[in-house]
């Protein structure tokens, strides 16, 4: 056992934390405030392939290992604690892997080199008005073989970046079933540009947080895409898309990491100044004690999360582990890492007192923002728990068989 970091992977951590805490964070009020990631910070995260950063360099990508790409997300969360800068860049770290592992080399070359420029996004959309944990059993988004073209009817929702996509182009990697007859041997991905695309109409919400990034959906009628935009093999998108969420979840554990250290790192600072009784808040054993609790939840999640990017650098770099070993690893580090960052900053928003109910301290802003995560983002707390039960005991015991 090494748990030390390389060269290469100090002098990379330094490099994001350096450009995210003095170009990001002295924005992050402003981002939330104007639900809007400023272009000028897209353009230098760029500069840096920070946008899908995991893609091969044959697509302008920088082909960074999955230990790289969670020590980049862990300082993006650091620096934005709204979450939203580091759900672009996960969603795109993930995704655009997929992409760039399954996606035809005609639409790899259309879009990849643009998605890691920052002029197009990459999302995903597998979420249905009736099918979110369910999806296999509830999933009604149809596409048809049209010659050799397809045409796709359904909706999705909950889909991060609708506005980007629709407004810098770029695509979505979609779910929808090919097959019905063989469940979730039926389903097929396809990259699905909502720029300039007919017959796709677009809705938005407003969520609670992460504002910086939209959130939305899209309906496909009778929606044709020529066949270079399936990703992969016919009927195995349901494997892919395991395979990105699994992807996503290692990097939603390194940005709540980040952004809880950030937020406890900020209320040690507090309860060391403030006093009450004479004495600072810190001598008092009632915020000693969460402290070390909090504290000590953070550090063991961390090594949960940098063990799950470790397992998937020994399968894809190594061979030397399986997807099954990728999907226990990463959903342990994202059934922990969401509540643990929310109680830190809950418990921090105390220690402020009415100072951490305004907008003074970004506090507020990761409370707001870290509850996607528990909530659905990447599955809820209980698809994880399904699926490392699932691995414990054998798939024989799914309870939804």
């Amino acid at each position: 056992m090494d748990f030390s970091w390389t060269e290469e992977q100090n002098i990379f951590r330094k490099t994001v934390r350096n450009f995210a805490q003095k170009k990001i964070k002295p924005r992050v009020r402003e981002i939330d405030t104007n639900k809007k990631i400023p272009e000028e910070i897209i353009k230098e995260m760029a500069k840096l392939g920070l946008l899908a950063p995991t893609a091969s360099q044959d697509y302008g990508g920088a082909a960074v290992d999955w230990t790289m790409a969670a020590i980049a997300a862990e300082e993006l969360g650091r620096a934005d604690i709204s979450l939203a800068i580091p759900v672009l860049y996960l969603v795109e770290a993930a995704w655009g892997f997929i992409f760039d592992q399954y996606g035809t080399e005609e639409a790899k070359k259309k879009y990849l080199p643009k998605i890691c420029s920052g002029e197009n996004f990459c999302g995903i959309a597998v979420t249905e008005p009736e099918g979110g944990s369910d999806i296999v059993g509830a999933g009604k988004l149809k596409a048809e073989k049209k010659g050799s073209n397809w045409l796709l009817n359904g909706e999705k929702i909950f889909i991060s970046g609708i506005t980007e996509s629709s407004k810098w182009g770029g695509v979505h990697l979609t779910l929808a079933r090919t097959n019905p007859s063989k469940a979730h041997k039926g389903f097929s991905f396809f990259a699905v540009p909502l720029k300039d695309s007919k017959n796709i109409e677009t809705t938005l919400f407003e969520d609670m947080g992460r504002m910086g990034i939209s959130t939305g959906g899209f309906t496909m009628n009778n929606t044709e895409l020529t066949g270079d935009l399936l990703i992969g093999e016919q009927d195995r998108g349901f494997y892919y898309a395991m395979e990105g969420f699994s992807a996503a979840r290692v990097l939603i554990g390194a940005t709540c990491v980040g952004a809880a250290e950030a937020a406890l790192e900020l209320g040690i600072e507090h309860i060391k100044n403030r006093k009450a009784f004479g004495r600072p808040l810190a001598s008092f054993e009632g915020i000693q004690f969460p402290l070390a609790d909090h504290h000590s939840n953070i550090d063991a999640v961390k090594l949960q999360t940098y063990r799950a990017a470790w397992t998937m650098d020994q399968m894809y770099e190594n061979k030397k582990a399986t997807h099954n070993d990728v999907a226990i690893a990463a959903a342990i580090s994202k059934l922990r890492a969401p509540v643990y960052a929310f109680q830190v900053m809950n418990e921090v928003a105390d220690w402020f007192g009415a100072l951490g109910y305004t907008k003074e301290y970004p506090v507020e802003m990761g409370i707001r923002g870290v509850r996607s995560y528990s909530i659905g983002a990447e599955g809820t707390m209980n698809i994880m728990r399904i699926i490392i039960a699932r691995e414990l005991l054998g798939k024989e015991f799914l309870p939804y068989k």
